[in-house]
């Protein structure tokens, strides 16, 4: 396949025209296929002919030339395209190409991806070649392009400029604006997010909300000023009432969201029939949430909740490729398509006997293929953290009196201290710890108190967070500067620390965010470090969400920023950070 990733030379289409005409053969031939018609809504039997990466028949006949060809009978099987994920954040743990390798061998073959992380680490110029690079891979990855950090930088209006934001709408591989995040500052008058979506209109995209909980007014306003789709639905009058004001609404299945089922019993109470503009997404989901399966997992439970098995498999595949133009190349069983297809041995089981990515064979008869060579993040700046300064115990002096508590794993609101934070250690009769973040460069840090995350945590630390800084938490300080330090040493990760020894950690060696290792070790590296939270008091659904957003100034109330402790609802900083 060329680099140019699906966009095909005149050599390459003149090689697929050349097989229909019997001077060439195919690669592979799927014979005697049931395959998803998505053209006319139903099943239909026929033989598939790929060459290379590309389907380049679908019908009745069988080539003349098969010299070298494989053929693979499957009377009695079904052809589905393969999955499209349109909301990853594939930098949660996992990297890009071990989320694709995971997520493939279950038949989630293209990516919608958050360009967030590359945004905040890499010059734009080296953030789009990655974005371009990483199609080299058998997967399909397209972008998003994010308006603002969803927290508050030092760096904000330069990394988020007119001119950066237009280099990255120009790239063939960006396929929409946002998500918006920063839509309240859209409607209280912000021109600046506002040209940024005119621009993004201009270049022919699709702009991506983010609006939980908003009214029937407020979702009218995002869409006469360009918002097309919407993840944020909790309910099933809340998708109705997205598509009632004409947004194609993404129903969400993720580890701080797991009401799919829910929601689809709620949308055919209340009448929902078709389901055209419905599509699904996991939503950046942590590991061991994928451990059930990525999005063979909510097509099975839309199954299991009795929707049109056809209708299930188009959410997932056919309905996100024609929402975003691109049914011409993804979605469908039909000539002209990338070979992404699934070979499931029933309807009822979307985790597929057999998975091919861009004519390569990912899973074969159940077997999972060995994944290719680790991508080069190197390459691209994407190496190894290196924390080349030090704390002390003179930088953990607490001061303030306006803390954060947790309501939820994402949500946080001010509390007003009353213990003395001036003690090396606070008891464990209570569940407040102290709260840290430090700048990654060693330039500043900003120091609260945190109530609700947990009772017995003594020192933990974490390079992976929404802006890449460092968090510490817990009761002791000289635990947690351990825990830094074990961070330090291990050039990136999460720690935490008891008595001075190390209980669990996760190593992250690619930007203090991403991990090489595969999802599958990831998933019970995850649930090792999650138990032993729990163990000391950790109550809610998702700790590693709870370390992503701690700084995103999206959610309500209160957040840990680098310009300091912000309040969302006023807009202000109430406490500054402080320069080491």
């Amino acid at each position: 396949m060329s680099n140019q990733f699906l966009f095909w030379s005149k050599a390459e289409l003149r090689r697929h025209q050349a097989v229909i005409m019997g001077e060439l053969a195919p690669s592979i031939v799927l014979q005697n296929a049931t395959y998803l018609n998505a053209a006319r809504h139903c099943w239909t039997k026929a033989n598939i002919w790929i060459y290379e990466n590309r389907i380049v028949y679908v019908g009745d006949k069988m080539p003349s030339q098969t010299n070298g060809t494989e053929i693979v009978n499957i009377d009695g099987k079904y052809v589905v395209p393969g999955y499209i994920e349109p909301h990853a954040h594939p930098f949660q743990l996992y990297n890009p190409q071990t989320l694709g390798h995971y997520a493939s061998a279950r038949g989630t073959t293209t990516f919608m991806c958050d360009n967030l992380m590359l945004f905040l680490s890499l010059p734009v110029t080296k953030a789009l070649t990655i974005m371009e690079d990483l199609n080299r891979l058998p997967f399909t990855y397209y972008w998003w392009c994010r308006y603002d950090s969803q927290s508050e930088l030092l760096n904000e209006d330069s990394l988020f400029s007119l001119s950066n934001i237009k280099k990255m709408l120009a790239s063939p591989y960006v396929i929409q604006g946002g998500e918006l995040t920063g839509w309240p500052k859209v409607l209280q008058g912000d021109d600046h997010i506002l040209h940024l979506m005119r621009e993004t209109r201009k270049a022919g995209k699709r702009i991506e909300g983010h609006l939980p909980g908003a009214s029937e007014k407020t979702l009218t306003q995002m869409a006469l000023l360009g918002v097309d789709c919407d993840h944020e639905a909790m309910t099933g009058e809340e998708a109705m009432m997205r598509l009632n004001l004409g947004l194609t609404t993404s129903l969400r299945y993720s580890s701080i969201r797991p009401d799919l089922a829910q929601i689809l019993k709620e949308m055919k109470e209340i009448g929902a029939a078709h389901f055209d503009r419905v599509i699904f997404t996991t939503d950046g989901s942590t590991p061991a949430f994928y451990e059930e399966g990525v999005t063979d997992k909510m097509i099975s439970i839309a199954l299991q909740e009795g929707i049109d098995p056809i209708d299930a498999y188009k959410m997932a595949s056919y309905n996100i490729a024609r929402y975003y133009g691109k049914e011409h190349i993804l979605g469908m069983v039909a000539p002209g398509r990338a070979a992404h297809l699934n070979i499931l041995e029933s309807v009822q089981q979307p985790n597929p006997e057999s998975v091919l990515a861009k004519g390569q064979w990912i899973k074969r008869d159940g077997e999972v293929m060995e994944a290719g060579a680790p991508f080069p993040w190197s390459d691209y700046g994407m190496g190894p953290l290196e924390l080349n300064w030090d704390l002390s115990l003179k930088d953990f002096q607490f001061s303030s009196l306006a803390g954060m508590e947790m309501v939820n794993s994402v949500i946080t609101k001010p509390y007003h201290i009353q213990l003395n934070p001036m003690n090396e250690m606070l008891d464990d009769d209570h569940d407040e710890c102290f709260f840290m973040l430090v700048d990654k460069k060693g330039k500043w840090r900003v120091n609260t108190l945190l109530k609700g995350f947990a009772r017995g945590v003594s020192g933990f630390a974490s390079s992976y967070s929404s802006t890449g800084d460092l968090l510490l938490i817990g009761k002791s300080k000289r635990d947690m500067l351990a825990a830094f330090n074990r961070v330090k040493e291990m050039k990136g990760g999460i720690v935490l620390v008891e008595d001075g020894e190390v209980i669990s950690e996760l190593q992250l060696t690619l930007g203090g965010g991403m991990s090489p290792s595969s999802v599958e070790d990831l998933i019970q590296e995850e649930k090792a470090l999650t138990k032993e939270l729990r163990k000391r008091g950790y109550p809610f659904e998702d700790p590693i969400y709870s370390l992503l957003f701690f700084s995103s100034t999206h959610l309500p109330y209160i957040r840990i920023t680098q310009l300091g402790i912000y309040d969302v609802k006023k807009k202000v900083i109430l406490f500054p950070s402080i320069m080491r």
